[in-house]
């Protein structure tokens, strides 16, 4: 009998799984616009509803939703969540346009969906708030923010405050996952250590 060539497979022992393919991103130019859409309709909606608001509820008067957990209370807010830093507006208007440029500069180099989507979402909150900073009463830099969806007793937020925290879970879901914004950043990531393999 013929001894078997080196070049042969061996016989695949049982309890074997077929390794799992690679996980694949998909990328496209595109994804700035999809940011920016994004970004563009989280403006619309928040600024919509936030003229609703005010033309249709009263000041500090609560319309339960969902008894007292979901309401309806219209305030001006000169601080961030729960009314923090009440006293220092200009703060957190200089702190927003630092994250808006951020927003923009991330937004047109992003290449992955997923990604655009959250930057959209985050770009989009923070500019609608910026624009209530800059021209809304009191004054330019000092405006109040409109607030009117009221959450129990905890605080009370707006449509811009739910793309942020969405667009802040995607961000954080997509970094567990390890998915990248651009290819490069995928070429240049690390590979994770696998057990048993020496890299």
């Amino acid at each position: 009998m013929s001894e078997q060539s080196a070049t042969d497979e061996s016989p695949p022992v049982a309890g074997d799984a077929p390794a799992p393919a690679p996980r694949t991103q998909r990328w496209t130019r595109r994804a700035p616009w999809l940011a920016g859409g994004t970004a563009l309709v989280v403006v619309v909606a928040d600024q919509l509803t936030k003229l609703w608001a005010e033309s249709s509820l009263t000041r500090g008067e609560r319309i339960p939703v969902l008894g007292d957990a979901l309401g309806i209370q219209l305030i001006y807010n000169p601080g961030a969540a729960l009314s923090i830093g009440a006293g220092s507006t200009w703060i957190f208007t200089i702190a927003t346009a630092i994250g808006v440029v951020a927003g923009l500069w991330y937004s047109w180099r992003v290449r992955s969906r997923a990604w655009a989507v959250a930057l959209g979402l985050i770009l989009g909150g923070a500019t609608t708030h910026l624009g209530d900073r800059l021209l809304r009463e009191p004054s330019f830099g000092q405006g109040h923010v409109v607030d009117f969806i009221a959450y129990f007793d905890w605080f009370i937020g707006n449509v811009a405050d739910i793309a942020i925290v969405v667009g802040a879970g995607m961000f954080l879901l997509l970094t567990a996952l390890g998915t990248t914004m651009r290819p490069e950043d995928a070429e240049t990531a690390e590979p994770a250590a696998v057990p048993g393999v020496e890299r």
